[in-house]
């Protein structure tokens, strides 16, 4: 299997792969770079290098090939990874896959139950058993073609249905415990379907499979309202967007999204034309969710129910959405109406003519502050601003933070210098508290030597025999990584050279490759020219070993005449001879 993935890693385009989860992806210099779609921050401290088809981040320290990057994207096995990175790109599979591989087989029938369960869900739908669903679904607009396109369906009442077709599909017990899909009794007896007579929505991971489902109650007496697939091995709850699969796309052409509660709010939007709407599934909106989002646009517009809870978890959330350094606009409705009844009943472009007119986070607190605090008093207009105060420290622009401060001091009717004075004193220069990996000084001549030589096979070819049968006075600091590079051979592969450094090579490696420096050469614009421009580094490294070993000399002679050793002293001067005639053959 390593042949065949190292045919993918070749073939694929780690920037294309990249930029479908990371689509802010941009080329600076001779890298891409981005903020880290792995962590929190602020700076585009991940990068990735199309020339060794790799990536790294600064910040958090993760890297790889374009299988790892997949791999952690998604949650995948290194297998399910490889294979879903070849049908992608119409590589076709080797005719013997690696069934193997038990944490690919199980993860595979786990993704199997959930097809046989949608189906299931989709035919009781369309059945007798379906009838109150399909006229709570008409009452909400969802016209059938809608229903078909998101996979709504209904459980069925009777509790053992689908646990007995998943037996009947050569699943076993444990198995379709594993899922979520089934319950298993508490007296030890047997099992039972975890959903029965609701609604069924199916939730998909980003890459459209199905991990999940949510089942809303079709009456009163069914509790709670919503019930969710439990934490599974495919589904991680603070790592899943409702329609993110379907929604990411709009979101990164468009450069904004719209965050909504529930998942009919999805799709009434959907049905409308507005296509940029995710919800979070059945959960408060986490960080982790955020940081998904971010990678596609840093614009977000909140758009939850008008009613005190949504109206608490609305704030709730632009909290975390500044935090990460986004812009946010809060969208409420006319007449109180939810996102899915304003576009049934007053169209899309209704809809985003009021988003439009959505204000900035700021302006929405301003207005929650002051129905909260008395205005009239010099007291409440003074509680009023250390409420809104957080939000406006979390600005990372000293400039917009201050004029926002300015303006809604005027707004609160609060004195400007008193707010001036508060931004001071709360420590208004927010910055970012990761600091940045000290950097170790590379040599010029080393660092453009190395480079050539991971761009070329015939620099490889032509100078690594000849770096590796020079024995240098003072050795060089990326020798190790020179060494390294001459034990693996050819075909070069990064990976394989970067397995035999130790951490210090490691770091230098990844310093010559991923950050750029003014005056060098770019690893990817050598082309041609790696193998002369090789050469020249090698001899200019032989000239400073031979001019080192020749002031070494000096030195060792001149202590040899003072101490008497005149043998010492007449054999050093040979070795000084001949250096210099070396010298003086190189520059002919």
């Amino acid at each position: 299997m390593s042949e065949f993935s190292d045919l993918v890693k070749s073939t694929v385009d780690i920037v294309s792969v990249v930029k479908e989860y990371v689509p802010r992806l941009r080329k600076q210099g001779s890298r891409w770079t981005a903020p880290c779609p792995f962590h929190n921050e602020r700076t585009a401290s991940f990068g990735v290098n199309e020339v060794l088809r790799i990536y790294k981040c600064f910040g958090c320290g993760k890297g790889g090939d374009v299988i790892s990057f997949v791999m952690e994207m998604e949650s995948l096995t290194w297998w399910e990874a490889v294979k879903a990175l070849a049908e992608r790109n119409g590589i076709p599979l080797p005719k013997r896959s690696p069934q193997a591989d038990e944490d690919a087989k199980r993860r595979a029938g786990l993704y199997d139950l959930h097809e046989i369960a949608l189906k299931f869900y989709c035919e009781q739908l369309a059945s007798p058993a379906g009838a109150d669903a399909r006229a709570y679904l008409n009452k909400r607009g969802v016209k059938p073609a809608i229903a078909e396109e998101f996979g709504l369906g209904v459980s069925d009442r009777g509790g053992q249905t689908l646990f007995r077709k998943f037996q009947q599909s050569g699943f076993p017990p444990d198995v379709i415990e594993k899922s979520g899909l089934a319950v298993r009794r508490q007296d030890g007896s047997g099992f039972f379907d975890r959903f029965r007579g609701r609604l069924m929505f199916p939730i998909h991971g980003e890459t459209g499979k199905i991990i999940g489902f949510a089942g809303r109650a079709l009456s009163d007496e069914d509790q709670p309202k919503y019930l969710n697939s439990p934490e599974t091995e495919l589904y991680s709850k603070k790592n899943v967007l409702y329609n993110l699969h379907r929604a990411r796309k709009p979101i990164s052409k468009l450069d904004h999204g719209i965050l909504v509660e529930g998942y009919m709010d999805v799709i009434g939007l959907w049905s409308g034309g507005v296509q940029e709407a995710v919800a979070s599934c059945g959960t408060a909106l986490g960080p982790e969710q955020v940081r998904i989002l971010k990678r596609f646009s840093g614009n977000m517009v909140i758009n939850f129910d008008p009613d005190p809870a949504g109206m608490n978890a609305t704030e709730r959330t632009l909290q975390m959405l500044i935090e990460e350094g986004m812009h946010v606009r809060v969208l409420e409705l006319a007449d109180g109406l939810d996102p899915d009844e304003f576009v049934l009943h007053r169209g899309a472009d209704a809809y985003r003519e009021a988003m439009k007119s959505a204000p900035r986070y700021f302006h929405w607190l301003a207005d929650r502050a002051r129905g909260r605090f008395d205005m009239k008093s010099a007291e409440g207009r003074v509680a009023a601003f250390r409420f809104l105060l957080p939000a406006i420290q979390k600005l990372h622009d000293k400039l917009e933070r201050a004029a926002t401060a300015e303006d809604l001091a005027s707004y609160l009717g609060v004195e400007k210098g008193m707010v001036l004075d508060q931004l001071k004193k709360s420590a208004t220069a927010r910055t970012d508290t990761r600091t940045a990996p000290s950097r170790i000084a590379i040599p010029p001549t080393e660092k453009l030597l190395l480079r050539c030589l991971l761009d070329s096979e015939q620099a490889r070819l032509g100078v690594l025999p000849r770096l590796n049968a020079v024995t240098f006075a003072e050795p060089l600091m990326l020798e190790g990584i020179f060494k390294a590079m001459a034990a693996a051979g050819e075909p070069f592969e990064y990976a394989q050279l970067e397995s035999r450094l130790a951490d210090r090579e490691r770091t230098l490696l990844t310093d010559v490759i991923f950050v750029d420096n003014a005056g060098n050469e770019s690893i990817s614009n050598l082309g041609d020219d790696a193998l002369a421009q090789a050469l020249s580094c090698l001899d200019a490294l032989e000239d400073r070993n031979i001019e080192r070993r020749i002031r070494e000399l000096k030195v060792r002679i001149a202590a040899a005449d003072q101490a008497g050793g005149m043998k010492e002293a007449l054999e050093l001067s040979k070795e000084l001879d001949e250096l210099g005639k070396s010298r003086r053959r190189k520059r002919l």
